[in-house]
């Protein structure tokens, strides 16, 4: 058990049942009446961010939250397989479960964060830029360049579609950041 004086970004608790983790909290004393805590937190099971506003000094129940290191083996009509990196465990995920799976090849290591008590997995994450080969792009138009982000589109080796600058052709490897799902440079 803890208290809204704990508080701090990424603790993690359980809130109406669900796992929830604290991205952003302000104490707030008012003039007149008593003190709370404003809070943003992160549901773990589906990422939506919810609001909520504590009295100070209520309890909530913390839980504890493990990550462990996992790489992808293949994927199959049941979902992605993932082998653990250490006990060679092997776990499956449902294809609702994994964010931007596209752009996740095989022997890709990801992050899977587990409900340490009910040993659950929550979520998976991919690393936070991946290098992928260009399989198929137009050519970009000469002069076109008038304005500094003209893009096309690129499909690469996953099948994954992303936009990247006109100077980037097929078979060049380059790095795309999975969280905005954007070009970010090109591998040397």
């Amino acid at each position: 058990m803890a208290t809204t004086a704990d508080f701090k970004n990424g603790l993690c608790f359980e809130y109406n049942g669900k796992p929830c983790s604290i991205v952003w909290f302000q104490h707030v004393k008012p003039g007149k009446g008593g003190a709370f805590v404003k809070v943003k937190m992160r549901n773990l099971e589906n990422g939506r961010i919810l609001e909520n506003t504590f009295t100070a000094g209520e309890t909530i129940e913390l839980i504890s939250i493990e990550r462990r290191p996992y790489q992808f083996l293949y994927k199959d009509e049941n979902g992605f397989n993932f082998m653990h990196n250490e006990t060679f465990e092997q776990i499956l995920l449902p294809h609702d479960m994994v964010d931007n799976a596209d752009l996740m090849k095989e022997g890709q290591y990801v992050e899977m964060m587990f409900h340490a008590d009910e040993d659950r997995v929550l979520t998976c994450e991919l690393p936070p830029f991946v290098e992928l080969e260009v399989t198929d792009t137009p050519l970009g138009a000469r002069g076109n360049t008038a304005s500094a982000s003209v893009t096309k589109p690129a499909t690469l080796e996953t099948g994954a579609e992303v936009k990247v600058p006109l100077f980037i052709n097929q078979g060049e490897k380059i790095k795309v950041d999975t969280r905005t799902r954007e070009y970010y440079e090109r591998v040397k």
